[in-house]
């Protein structure tokens, strides 16, 4: 499996963000502008909660596999495979949520804070995004967690070599 690369998540922020952008500005000339969910960065920072705990969680048991702890509870591989393609995928949606966001706050910061209703929704739109850079953290903190000690092995020389050889 592969692991998330910044930049990807930095491209998909970017895209989205243009489009949201100009979107938004078009969608303003022909009437009002939708507006941004209280609820957004709540489900949001729920999301990165709920991968941060399960990254901890996972971090604990297997330190108690390694140390041969008497009790410890093993990882099951399709948990931790599970674990991680969640985290992924909630990081590359988090990053277009993130650029949505970020482009419709954008234009509201631009163009319509002297209204209070606009206002409040630029401020959910920077939350927004606020929280789904907490996902996406919370994402690398998982896979960094549930990485395999192979995974280290870059230069084509290591047992993982051996075995594509």
């Amino acid at each position: 499996m592969k692991q998330l690369r910044i930049g990807v998540l930095v491209g998909l922020f970017a895209v989205a963000g243009v489009v949201s952008w100009a979107g938004a500005r078009l969608w303003d000339t022909f009437g009002s502008l939708p507006s941004v969910p209280v609820a957004a960065p709540i489900v949001l920072a729920v999301i990165a909660v709920v991968l941060a705990a399960t990254a901890l969680s996972l971090r604990s048991r297997l330190r108690a596999q390694r140390e041969r702890q008497p009790d410890a509870k093993g990882v099951d591989p399709m948990v931790a495979a599970r674990a991680v393609v969640f985290g992924q995928a909630s990081a590359l949606v988090s990053a277009l949520i993130a650029g949505m966001y970020g482009g419709a706050g954008a234009f509201l910061a631009m163009e319509q804070l002297d209204v209070p209703a606009r206002r409040d929704q630029a401020i959910y739109a920077g939350a927004s995004v606020l929280a789904a850079a907490g996902v996406v953290a919370a994402a690398f903190f998982l896979e960094r967690v549930l990485k395999l000690p192979e995974d280290d092995d870059n230069d084509g020389n290591g047992p993982s070599a051996a075995a594509r050889a």
